[in-house]
């Protein structure tokens, strides 16, 4: 099993971004992908889940109505989107899939 996320981000406070995660190893759509992030001196905060069967999710109840989860079949990939950033959504972002887990990506919200 093999999680693979896309590179380092940097963004202006009130921009988007979005961060994927190619999977590879296992059959995708069998597993939930979770989101998991950690803010610098925090800990681990999950932030929800997508079933890249249906694409059904649910997110935990702080990020709802400002981060959408979707996952693409056809490439194995799913992608966290996060909207109107702000300074403190500055966080190496995770993608897992239970023990196996992505490198990490970086994203930086300043100004």
């Amino acid at each position: 099993v093999q999680l693979v996320q896309s590179g380092a981000e940097l963004r202006n406070p009130g921009a988007s971004v979005k961060v994927s995660c190619k999977a590879s190893g296992y059959t995708f759509i069998n597993y939930y992908i979770d989101w998991v992030r950690q803010a610098p001196g925090q800990g681990l905060e999950w932030m929800g889940r997508i079933d890249p069967e249906d694409g059904g999710t649910k997110y935990a109840q702080k990020f709802q109505g400002r981060v959408t989860f979707t996952a693409d079949t056809s490439t194995s990939t799913a992608y966290v989107e996060l909207s109107s950033l702000r300074s403190e959504d500055t966080a190496v972002y995770y993608c897992a899939k239970g023990d196996a887990w992505g490198q990490g990506t970086q994203v930086t919200v300043s100004s």
